[in-house]
Formats: structure tokens, C-alpha cells, sequence
């Protein structure tokens, strides 16, 4: 037998090796265009940014090693250029040009994909690059090594474009990345996406989200990058990471059938509309197992899996059917892995595909054990029966082994509780006694069985506030640093004593930290007869990371932060990691106040929001942020202990004050109305007190002008108090003494 494969890289190269071992008598030939075969495709930015710092380490075989091991007949530079199944030929082009044509009892197509190069103005100026093969590698990495590259844009925010960002970004060159939809890496959610957002922030990346190209110039040495908004980038070199579409020139020409996404179409044996030629790949459309619809996987572990499957299909005659390929993907985004599997819900919601999400956020091991690092897991499921759908991960360790776990449930059919019932190893390194998709999997369930009614960051920010009470059940000293607009502030601890405050004919939205204090409030108002009441899925974590916006603009140093930065006598060193919020902040707090004034503390979190927090801690309380960086997910903030001058508080207000709104009449409520206004005046603000109808008898004179009045003026005037000391509690009025008490108390 003869067979001939096309293409040697990935589902091409494992389909020789493959029919080789089935078939030792057989003649294999090997053709592909390019120079190179069996090469690491998606290791090719990483040789760019020099984190593989030999080409030759890309290689996995050379075409004289492959053949020789394997007796296959490589010819590279050798391009397929007509396929006539009719006498079971190919006509071939040498690089050189001349042609010949060789017969084939059996034929594989491995065309692959190739990169979408738009017809766009200035799209083939020097500078402008593609990457996807080892051609594409050399003209970048030569043309970094003799430019000076100080500014990259990267058009399009997929898996290449995000690699190509980071290891541009290791060259010293500032990188702006232009992306056309609302956030990057398509095949995710926006809430997940958008921590990726953060993060690239972080690091100094500009992100021009909903923005396309318009057209390239040339702007002296450099590239003019027009954006459709009118804004113009300059860039030293460009990145056009767009996406890619299957290569099907030759096997269309041929006559065979192009599927419906544009795809080589294959039965479940992987053979094409014609007999005795298969094709795997990129190349290759396949019916989805979730959705039974055809769609296209760029991705290199099916088409491995795909070429291994045909070429059993070759040799022994069709007897094994592919699964298909559910996309399971990962990327390396600076310091985030970012991982999912299955399908997003945007994706369901375009095919109108009930499902319910779930966010949690949990520690990659138990959190007492060093170097714990946040996971953030969103699952996407069957509101019916809890089938799983798909599954993303963000985090830095461990997101690849959950994702992988998930993806082998998913290909099985599995459920949410599935995920309950997994069995996984566990030691304080590896894991926690509760696994992170094993508390995925809890929260689902408690979703699909009504147990924890929800809302989720969308609802709540799309919500019209007057109809809703969003209520923040963290510690008051988390809320004074950051929360929902709007939102009031009842802690955990406090929610039994206090629960009367909270009214029974509003929906109540709960959140936290990342959901499990919310769903421990939830438990208790629905034990108190509050109906409405709902959690927010992943808490004030997922909520921001969804609603922060995006800001390129350089990062202004803090007026608060120390501009002598030689060391002090004595500096606190602690380490907060594996805490999850409040616990950093209140290491933070408890740590500073057994310090002397002038004395650091440098205290290490791993918790995302912990940058953020401990920044807008310094901002209240007047404390000297001497620096605030991260690498690899742990983030390290040093603080000097100071008690600023009257003066130098009024000056970090900004001049723009505080303005307390005084709408009750009770007596105690107006007393803690002026304590804030007297405490936000002590710090140099300029003080404002707004008074409501109601609140206006606070300040009512016991002598007063006459006026004549009608009958409703006198009405009201019989209703309400007569002066400020006729004011009543709230609550203890006990017929006047609780009021009598509290002014005693207060002149005391």
C-alpha cells in the first residue's frame, strides 16, 4: 500500500508515525511546502520573547531524523497543488518550480490554517507581522534584533496575540492591544476575561477593547496604527493576530465537500466526500458532542488525537470513530494561567441553550501552606439535571488540573455533581480537603436546588437602584474602603442583632467578599421570613473584576507614597498569603498598630484585591504607601507607619469635602449624623450636612418666630416635634428617659 500524508506538523507528523507502526511493509510519503516538520508550533512566541532562548529546542524532529526512524519518505518544500481522486494522483511543485505527480492508494490531508490578513490600507508596510509558522518566527525575531522596539501593538487579544503581548513585553517594549470585541480571549466569559483585563493593566499593557484598525501608515521610522474611534497608535512593530481560517484551496479545487463553517467536511471515521481520502486538523469542520452542530478547533491536542484515529482508519479499513472535541485551552497571560474547557455561556446564549453559571474563588492548596494562590472557577451547566457545558479558570497554579478534570467529565457526559462526588488527592501543597471544583460543584448545587437564591454581577449592576436594596455583609472596615455605590452595610456578625433594619418589601441583593459570607446571610434572612433575599454569585470579587474600568493612562504616583525610599531602623516583614479577603487587610491593620511611628511594615498577600485594598487603606488613614508591586500572583506592599499633620490631611482631601445627608428625626440617628460630620471635619474636609424634611426638626429652635400658618401647616406642626430637645429614639424611647439618657451620656 501507498500512502501519501499532507503536512507535517502535528496531526500530519502523528499520522506517519502512526501508519508506520500499523503498517511496517507500507510506502509512506510525507509532503510539506515549508522548510520544517514536527515543530512546536505554539512554542514559537516563546522563542521570540527569549524565554526559549535556542530555535533549535522547537524542533522535535528534523526531516532526515524523522524519516530515518521512522522509513517515511519526508519531502519538504514539496507543495500538493492538484488532487485528482478520480485516478488517485496529486501533481506536486519542487521549490525550484518543476512539477511531477505522484500516485497514492490512500491520502491524508493536513492542510492546517491560515492567518486572516485583511485587504486594509498599509496592511504590507515593513514592520507588519503574522505568526504562525517558523518562517513567521525568523522575520520577527531578526527584524526585534535590529530594530530598537520601544512600542508594539498587537491587533487581536486570542491566545497568540496575549503570548505575543507578554514576550514583546520582554523585549522592554511598551504594548497596546487592539481587540474588536468586549474583551479578550473569545473563547471566555466577559466576567472571567475581565481579570485578565486587570491584570494586563498591571503589567502596563494599553487595552483598546471594542476597537478595530482602520488602516497602517508610515509615520517617519514608525507605524501609524488608525483606529476606527480616530485615535492613532504609533508602533516600531505590529502583530496582526486576528485569527485564522482553514486552508482549504487544494482539497475545495478537488471537488470535495467544504463543510458549513468553511471546514474540510468528515464523517465520523475523519474520511472527506471522497473515499480514501481523510483529513485531520485545523483544516477540518467536526459536529460539537454538546451541541451536535459542526464548528472548527484550532487546536493542536485533536488534531494529534485525530491523526492517530485516521491513521488506524487508513491501515485497518474504517472501524473507529472519532469523539470529537469539545475545546479544551489554556494560555500563559504574564503571570495568569487562563483555562477552559467546553462552552462558554455566551456561546449557549447565542444558541439558545438554557443553562445556569456558577463563579467561585478559592486558594490552589490549603491556605496555610506557603504560595497558596487564588483560583477563580466559573462553571456553566444544565438548569434541568446539572449536565455540565464548560468550565473556565483563572488563577497562577493549578488551573490546568481542575480544567483537565473538568474536560474528561464534560466528554463523559458528566454533571455538576460529578463534581461533588470527585475523589481527588490531597495533601496541603496540592489541594485543600475541599478542592476548588469540588466547592464548584456545591455552589451549582446549591443553585439548581433553590437552597441559595442568587443573582448574579449582571443583574445587579443592570438593576434599577431604586427597586432594589443591595446590602454588604463584609466587616465595616472593608466597606469604608470600597463597595457597591449605593449599597448599605450590615457585617456578618451583626446581620441577627440587626436584621429589623433590613426592610421585607424590597429584593435584597447580598454580597461579599466572594460569595460564601453572602450565602451564610442568605440563610439567615430566609430563616427570618425574608423572601427576596439573594446572593451575588462570586461576590464584590467577580462583581469588580466585571465592572472596573479600563484605564490606559499612565499611572500617576500617589501623592502618599514616600519618595525616600532608603530604609528605615526597623522594618515589619509579614506574610499574609493564602488569606482570602478580609484577612490580608486586617494582618495589614493589626500588624501596623504594633509598630512605631516612622518604623515599615512589608506584608505579602496573595488575595488580587489586597494591592487594592491596602492602597485605599494608606488614602484614609494617612499612612506613607512606600511601594506596591506583584510578580507571579503575590502581591508585596511596604508602609510606613505616619500620623499626619491637620494640614496634611486637608491637603489629600483634594478639596473636594463630605456632604452627610440628615434624614431622620430620631435623636440617635441625628447624634451619629453629626459624630461623622464632626469626625470628617476634624480631618481638614470641608463639612456639608443636608437636611430633609424630616431631618429639619433636628435643628428646630425651642423659641421661634411666629408665622401665620393654614391648616395643614398647623396639622403638621401638632404631628411633629416642637423643637430639637422633643426628639425621640428609635428604639428604647421608654416614654422619653431612653432620650434623657442619651443626651446625659452625650454631655458626659
Amino acid at each position: 500500500m501507498k500512502y501519501i500524508i499532507i503536512g507535517g506538523v502535528a496531526g500530519g507528523a502523528t499520522a506517519a508515525t502512526r501508519t508506520r507502526r500499523n503498517d511496517e511493509s507500507a510506502e509512506i510519503i510525507l509532503l510539506e511546502k515549508g522548510k520544517y516538520i514536527s515543530y512546536a508550533n505554539c512554542g514559537l512566541p516563546y522563542y521570540i520573547g527569549g524565554v526559549i532562548d535556542e530555535r533549535e529546542k522547537l524542533f522535535l524532529q528534523t526531516p532526515q531524523s524523522f524519516g530515518t526512524r521512522f522509513s517515511v519518505d519526508v519531502r519538504v518544500e514539496n507543495e500538493a497543488i492538484k488532487i485528482s481522486p478520480q485516478t488517485k494522483s496529486l501533481k506536486i511543485r519542487k521549490s525550484d518550480g518543476t512539477e511531477y505527480t505522484e500516485q497514492y492508494d490512500k491520502l491524508l490531508l493536513s492542510p492546517g490554517a491560515k492567518p486572516v490578513r485583511p485587504n486594509m490600507e498599509g496592511i504590507d508596510l515593513d514592520g507588519i507581522f503574522v505568526l504562525r509558522d517558523v518562517n513567521d518566527t525568523d522575520k520577527i525575531k531578526n527584524y526585534i534584533d535590529n530594530k530598537n522596539i520601544k512600542n508594539a501593538v498587537v491587533v487581536g487579544a486570542g491566545f497568540i496575540g496575549l503570548e505575543m503581548a507578554e514576550n514583546l513585553h520582554h523585549t522592554g517594549a511598551h504594548i497596546s492591544i487592539v481587540e474588536m470585541g468586549s474583551h479578550v480571549m473569545a473563547p471566555i466569559d466577559y466576567s472571567m476575561a475581565a481579570q485578565v483585563h486587570q491584570h494586563l493593566l498591571q503589567k502596563g499593557v494599553s487595552l483598546y477593547l471594542e476597537q478595530a484598525v482602520e488602516r497602517f501608515s508610515k509615520d517617519g521610522e514608525q507605524i501609524s496604527v488608525q483606529l476606527q474611534s480616530g485615535e492613532a497608535l504609533r508602533a516600531d512593530i505590529v502583530i496582526l493576530s486576528i485569527g485564522v481560517r482553514p486552508e482549504v484551496t487544494l482539497p475545495q479545487k478537488a471537488g470535495l465537500r467544504i463543510g458549513e463553517t468553511g471546514g474540510i467536511w468528515v464523517d465520523e471515521y475523519l474520511e472527506t466526500s471522497e473515499k480514501d481520502i481523510y483529513a485531520v486538523g485545523d483544516a477540518i469542520e467536526f459536529p460539537h458532542p454538546l451541541t451536535g452542530k459542526p464548528w472548527l478547533n484550532y487546536l493542536a491536542n485533536p488534531a494529534n488525537r485525530q491523526g492517530w484515529i485516521a491513521a488506524n482508519n487508513i491501515v485497518f479499513g474504517n472501524k473507529e470513530k472519532y469523539e470529537g472535541a469539545i475545546g479544551t485551552s489554556i494560555a500563559k497571560v504574564f503571570d495568569l494561567t487562563v483555562a477552559s474547557t467546553g462552552l462558554a455561556a455566551k456561546r449557549l446564549k447565542q444558541m439558545n441553550i438554557p443553562y445556569r453559571s456558577s463563579w467561585t474563588h478559592s486558594n490552589s492548596h490549603a491556605g496555610y501552606y506557603p504560595d497558596a494562590l487564588p483560583l477563580s472557577l466559573k462553571l456553566v451547566f444544565d438548569p434541568a439535571n446539572g449536565k455540565l457545558y464548560g468550565a473556565q479558570c483563572v488563577g497562577y497554579n493549578g488551573a490546568d488540573k481542575r480544567i483537565d478534570q473538568i474536560a474528561l467529565l464534560i466528554k463523559n457526559s458528566g454533571t455538576i455533581y460529578d463534581l461533588m462526588k470527585l475523589e481527588h488527592t490531597y495533601a496541603p501543597p496540592f489541594s485543600s480537603a475541599k478542592d476548588p471544583i469540588a466547592i464548584a460543584g456545591y455552589v451549582a448545587a446549591n443553585i439548581l436546588s433553590g437552597t441559595m437564591p442568587y443573582v448574579t454581577w449582571r443583574e445587579l449592576h443592570d438593576a434599577n437602584p431604586s427597586e432594589i436594596l443591595v446590602l454588604d455583609v463584609r466587616t465595616k472596615d472593608e466597606f469604608l474602603m470600597e463597595h457597591i455605590s449605593g449599597a448599605i452595610n450590615i457585617p456578618l456578625d451583626d446581620l441577627r442583632e440587626r436584621i429589623n433594619e433590613i426592610p421585607k418589601d424590597k429584593t435584597i441583593y447580598i454580597y461579599c467578599a466572594i460569595g460564601l459570607r453572602g450565602y451564610l446571610a442568605i440563610k439567615i434572612l430566609l430563616a427570618s421570613g425574608y423572601s427576596n433575599a439573594k446572593n451575588v454569585l462570586g461576590g464584590y470579587k467577580t462583581y469588580w473584576a466585571a465592572t472596573a474600568p479600563i484605564c490606559n493612562n499612565p499611572i500617576e504616583k500617589n501623592p502618599m507614597i514616600e519618595q525616600n525610599k532608603n530604609t528605615p531602623t526597623k522594618t515589619l516583614k509579614v506574610d499574609a498569603c493564602g488569606l482570602q479577603c478580609p484577612g490580608p487587610i486586617l494582618r495589614l491593620k493589626q500588624s501596623i498598630d504594633s509598630i512605631s511611628e516612622g518604623e515599615r511594615l512589608e506584608i505579602v498577600a496573595t488575595d488580587a484585591g489586597f494591592s487594592r485594598d491596602a492602597q485605599a487603606w494608606c488614602n484614609t488613614t494617612g499612612n506613607k504607601m512606600i511601594s506596591n508591586t506583584n510578580e507571579k500572583g503575590k502581591y508585596t506592599v511596604v508602609i510606613e507607619k505616619s500620623v499626619p499633620q491637620r494640614e496634611q490631611k486637608a491637603n489629600l482631601s483634594g478639596g473636594h469635602g463630605k456632604t452627610f445627608i440628615m434624614f431622620s428625626d430620631d435623636l440617635d440617628k441625628a447624634l451619629a449624623t453629626f459624630v461623622l460630620a464632626n469626625g470628617a471635619a476634624a480631618t481638614g474636609e470641608k463639612v456639608s450636612v443636608f437636611f430633609t424634611f424630616w431631618g429639619l426638626n433636628v435643628i428646630k429652635k425651642t423659641k421661634k418666630t411666629k408665622v401665620q400658618k393654614d391648616i395643614f401647616g398647623r396639622m403638621f406642626g401638632l404631628m411633629l416635634p416642637s423643637s430639637s430637645l422633643k426628639l425621640k429614639l428609635s428604639k428604647m424611647h421608654m416614654f422619653g428617659i431612653g432620650s434623657r439618657m442619651m443626651r446625659h451620656k452625650k454631655r458626659g
